[in-house]
């Protein structure tokens, strides 16, 4: 990737990171204020702080995964496991091996990044320690399944079933509200006038409707658990379905990333009541898009390295960790839109009611230099722009268009 490339790569990172340098300033006004009062400059400090050691530790994940990444290049070349780029056909680099299963380097730097941060973190939040180690434990699990499956080439009924187990670390230590929101157009189905109707009679038999709330609020109980379960099995899968360009699956890994990363920064920054769960969810997210933004540069076309499934299920996996710890799964799968419109159009191929081409890949053009889109009928446009566009309007119905619907 080159050095222009790099900087324009950094571009989705500038909100968070102005959000960021805001925080660390208010912080040095208490300092101040405290040190002019003789106070005690300790209680003074808050979360800008936090999130400035957090910060360097992912510039020290991204420095480390971009230098180990061409030693641990030369290794996979050596035991073979390497494959071939049919996004070069036609081109004189089409034969050459490229290692595969890179996604090895960055996942071992992002948990030696988040061991650092346990440290730190539970120091001023000992609650969250619980949390932080299912996280480790479901990330790592999902990071051997990736490995070991860019190895062994696992079936796919092992790749919907081994993501449930891995995220039973988070259900487990699971503390929050089981309960959604019922959408104010919606409320009428299951009250009128204050009593239930007959549909929302029904509805109890499976879950609770608060009568006391005029059946604005569900709980949910063992059936939000099971959704949340479904939530990590669609975040890995979805990684790794809409894969097989160059860049294609970090490039969404980290625009997604900074999507969360800034959705937690406002949450901070507004003093929202779940403060402390962003910021849990704003350290795992630097220490990603450090490594992320590494494994980037050697994954750009023309890629040197193929992350495998390995970057896939760590990456689709740390997304439902922060989901589901952070308390924000519903406003995760408004920064997943492409991923659900992609899943819902192959909904007809995955049941083989149309034909699915095994290799829906764009094909490079040796006059112009590009890459251009298949002309097979079953492909959707995939772009880096189209994501971006996707995160923002996630975001604007997050904050304007749902105050419309929810109280």
């Amino acid at each position: 990737m080159k050095a222009s490339l790099q900087t324009i790569a950094t571009l989705p990172l500038l909100p968070s990171l102005w959000i960021v340098c805001r925080l660390i300033s208010k912080d040095l006004e208490r300092i101040q204020d405290s040190i002019s009062y003789d106070e005690d400059t300790a209680t003074a400090s808050t979360v800008g702080t936090q999130l400035l050691l957090f910060i360097a530790l992912g510039i020290l994940g991204h420095v480390g995964t971009n230098k180990l990444i061409p030693s641990i290049k030369y290794y996979m070349l050596k035991r073979g496991i390497t494959g071939k780029d049919l996004g070069k056909k036609g081109t004189s680099k089409e034969n050459n091996d490229i290692p595969e299963a890179l996604g090895i380097v960055p996942g071992a730097i992002f948990l030696i990044c988040l061991m650092f941060c346990l440290v730190g973190f539970a120091t001023n939040h000992p609650s969250k320690l619980l949390d932080l180690n299912s996280a480790l434990l479901s990330i790592c699990f999902m990071l051997f399944l990736g490995f070991t499956d860019d190895v062994l080439e696992w079936p796919w009924r092992y790749k919907l079933f081994l993501p449930s187990v891995a995220s039973l670390p988070l259900l487990c230590c699971y503390e929050g509200s089981r309960s959604v929101v019922v959408p104010i157009p919606l409320r009428f189905l299951l009250m009128i006038d204050g009593e239930l109707t007959t549909f929302g009679k029904l509805l109890c038999y499976f879950v609770v409707v608060d009568t006391n709330a005029d059946g604005s609020i569900i709980n949910l109980g063992v059936f939000y658990l099971v959704y949340m379960g479904l939530l990590a099995v669609f975040c890995t899968n979805a990684i790794n379905i809409y894969a097989g360009i160059n860049g294609l699956e970090v490039g969404q890994s980290y625009i997604i990333g900074c999507a969360v990363l800034f959705h937690n920064l406002v949450e901070i920054q507004c003093d929202s009541l779940s403060r402390e769960n962003h910021v849990f969810s704003a350290m795992i997210m630097f220490s990603f898009l450090g490594v992320t933004l590494a494994l980037l540069r050697h994954n750009w076309f023309p890629a040197s390295v193929f992350v495998g499934d390995t970057y896939c299920y760590f990456s689709g996996m740390t997304f439902a960790v922060v989901g589901i710890l952070g308390h924000f799964s519903k406003t995760l799968l408004l920064f997943f839109i492409p991923q659900l419109l992609n899943f819902l159009y192959s909904i007809p191929q995955l049941f083989k009611l149309v034909p699915c081409p095994k290799h829906r890949l764009p094909k490079y053009n040796a006059t112009t230099g590009r890459m251009e889109p298949s002309t097979t009928t079953t492909t959707t446009p995939e772009g880096t722009k189209e994501r971006i566009i996707c995160c923002i309007l996630g975001l604007y119905f997050r904050y304007n268009v749902a105050q419309l619907i929810f109280d």
